[in-house]
């Protein structure tokens, strides 16, 4: 189901290597194995503490060559102290992914938060011979014109996923289906 079917694809059955991290990038990703009740709302902590107890189903949902490197990793600035949800490098992209979690719906505010972060690993972690960081914001929902607007159009390091706990239905994988047989029509 996600934006970039056919590279995700060609990605995930070694037919090709990764060039962009738009074809690694999952969205939305189906966080179903976390076994996360049916509820109103969880706190970001809730949903990462349930990614790290399922942290390997968690990295094969996430796809190829994604290795954990840290969780709430301390950022000190001049006296200032922040803290990156989950820090994540990809071996085939050779870079960096910093992960904010995020269980409302998406903001441009969120945006500022995780390009500082991106930043922030680009100029201080990064090694010369490495790619650019990437900042992935996964979040309970999002509206993807907000999401372009608030991203330079230029953008290829920043993305925001949506998550959701659960398989779609048997009715909305039939309207999917329906969706894409219309398109190629």
């Amino acid at each position: 189901m996600s934006n970039d079917k056919e590279s995700v694809l060609a990605v995930a059955r070694n037919e090709k290597q990764p060039s962009d991290a738009k074809e690694i990038i999952k969205d939305p990703m189906y966080l179903e194995f976390l076994g996360l009740h049916r509820e109103a709302s969880y706190y970001e902590k809730d949903l990462e503490q349930a990614i790290i107890t399922h942290l390997h189903d968690f990295l094969l949902e996430m796809g190829n060559g994604f290795a954990f490197v840290a969780r709430q990793k301390r950022l000190h600035i001049e006296g200032d102290e922040f803290f990156i949800d989950l820090v994540f490098y990809n071996r085939l992209l050779q870079c960096f992914v910093v992960i904010e979690i995020k269980t409302t719906k998406f903001t441009h505010q969120d945006i500022g938060q995780l390009q500082m972060y991106v930043n922030y690993y680009d100029r201080f972690e990064k090694k010369d011979f490495e790619n650019p960081t990437i900042g992935i914001l996964l979040c309970a929902e999002k509206n993807n014109a907000v999401v372009k607007i608030s991203l330079p159009e230029n953008n290829k390091t920043i993305f925001a996923s949506e998550y959701k706990l659960y398989l779609p239905t048997e009715q909305q994988l039939i309207e999917e289906v329906e969706k894409e047989i219309e398109k190629r029509v």
